[in-house]
């Protein structure tokens, strides 16, 4: 739960930037800054987190249990569903924002 809170405190600015450009009805303005904002907290954090590990040799633990490894795996493959057609619809985004409901509900109530 700690890592969710930290991941929206880091992400609220640019989720609120694109959330005002989908209701003033610019959706490419509004997918860009969610999608970028996003690949570029986790395309740093990511490395960081491995290149410490690597100097302070330590082992690199992801922390996912079963339950959250079945989700990963189950949202990137969605995921690749969705971006293969080239044109989502609403209820692919639907799916997804399912998909983050119950990673939202499983990281509150283990």
């Amino acid at each position: 739960m700690v890592g969710v809170v930290i991941a929206l405190i880091v992400l609220l600015p640019e989720t609120w930037a694109a959330v005002r450009a989908a209701a003033g009805n610019r959706l490419q303005t509004s997918l860009n800054l969610a999608l970028g904002s996003a690949l570029a907290s986790i395309g740093l954090t990511i490395p960081a987190v491995v290149v410490l590990s690597f100097v302070l040799d330590r082992p690199l633990l992801l922390g996912l249990p079963p339950k959250e490894t079945a989700l990963l795996a189950l949202t990137l493959l969605v995921t690749t569903l969705t971006l293969s057609a080239g044109r989502t619809t609403v209820l692919q985004g639907v799916v997804h924002l399912v998909l983050f409901s119950a990673f939202l509900f499983l990281a509150a109530v283990p």
